[in-house]
């Protein structure tokens, strides 16, 4: 996209946000209410499908502007911007690279007219370890039964198709990690919403149990024993897109706490002119600057098609630190009033945290990041 084309979709992204999406986030975050009305208006302007191409219903951006609306998402309400991301960056992406011509005419509409999609890979005793999953497929016939369970999958009990990784299995062979295709409303599918999160609590995270859910051939994305790549791969997509969104808590963190510093007024004058909350708002523009130019970065190499794990993983690392820093440093200049959620500066303190424990915790972008520079792994 031009720079032109991408200021006027910023402009038209942060007009929707400004007018659906901030109004209503802090009595969504008070009620843990998932936002049915707002995924509706989300589907009218076409946002759900922003990355998936027009064929299939979506609005075709291209890295550059996929990135501009997860922002602006991102800086406005982080639960609606996890939700949009997972449904493109973790489902949708990985649906346009691995599918078959059948399960993108089957599956990427839905997920542009607000039907959503969620990524099942983490489970109660494998998280940062998703190899060690237990989750077992077994062919019989000419179907697949899946048995087990995940845990904090966005999307999934109010979307309608997640990635389910599992072990797959014939009769006493087994063939390896797989990738499958699971409709929700599928028989013996349960997602439960999980309350009382610390952040992102009007999102849909839920525990997902299966009990004998049946599907064909045809649910497998990807090959049979290539789960881990269709995986991994849903990471750096989910990665980018998450990078992205913390730029955009970055950028409103900085913004709302110096427009409160200009008109808090404490000793006779806006708190702005002390030297030390100058020095909180410069600091908040040098993470918001340099996490900017990360993802500007990723960007570019993801537009490419080359491999961009490892800036993938660098984005991730940085943009979510910098999103709590900055977040925490918005608390701060705001004092006693940062603490209660008539601003919304504790509240994006709060939707921060989790971004550094999920797609891989801060500690695993280390060993990502090491493996990809040497070669060498340090996982055990």
């Amino acid at each position: 996209m031009t720079t032109t084309e991408l200021d006027q979709l910023r402009r038209t992204a942060r007009d929707f946000c400004d007018r659906e999406v901030r109004p209503g986030a802090r009595e969504r975050d008070r009620t843990e209410a998932f936002p049915e009305d707002l995924v509706r208006k989300m589907v009218e302007v076409g946002f759900l499908g922003a990355a998936i191409p027009e064929e299939y219903g979506g609005m075709g951006l291209d890295s550059h502007g996929y990135q501009v609306i997860i922002e602006e998402m991102g800086a406005a309400d982080s639960s609606i911007r996890s939700m949009l991301s997972v449904n493109m960056g973790l489902f949708g992406m990985s649906v346009l690279k691995w599918g078959t011509q059948q399960q993108k005419e089957r599956w990427l509409p839905g997920i542009c007219e607000g039907r959503l999609g969620a990524f099942g890979l983490t489970e109660p005793g494998a998280g940062s370890n998703p190899s060690q999953l237990e989750s077992r497929a077994v062919k019989v016939g000419d179907v697949w039964v899946i048995n087990g369970s995940k845990v904090y999958i966005t999307n999934g009990s109010l979307g309608a198709v997640t990635k389910i990784f599992a072990r797959a299995f014939d009769g006493d062979a087994e063939l390896g990690i797989t990738c499958f295709l699971v409709p929700q409303d599928a028989d013996g599918y349960q997602g439960r919403q999980i309350h009382g999160k610390l952040g992102l609590r009007s999102g849909d995270t839920a525990e997902i149990s299966m009990t004998d859910v049946h599907v064909g051939d045809d649910a497998v994305l990807g090959e049979v024993g290539g789960g881990m790549k269709v995986a991994l791969s849903a990471l750096d997509n989910g990665r980018f897109s998450l990078s992205a969104g913390c730029v955009g808590t970055c950028r409103e963190a900085l913004e709302v706490a110096t427009t409160y510093a200009l008109e808090r007024t404490q000793f006779g004058r806006p708190i702005a002119g002390f030297q030390l909350v100058q020095e909180l708002l410069a600091a908040m523009h040098v993470d918001y600057s340099a996490a900017k130019a990360l993802v500007d970065q990723l960007a570019v190499k993801k537009e490419s098609g080359e491999r961009f794990t490892l800036e993938a993983a660098t984005a991730k690392l940085f943009c979510t630190e910098a999103a709590v820093r900055n977040a925490d440093r918005a608390v701060q200049v705001h004092g006693g009033h940062g603490y209660i959620d008539e601003y919304p500066v504790q509240r994006m303190l709060r939707d921060a945290r989790v971004t550094t424990l999920y797609e891989g915790t801060s500690q695993i972008q280390h060993l990502i990041i090491g493996r990809q520079l040497t070669g060498i792994s340090a996982f055990t």
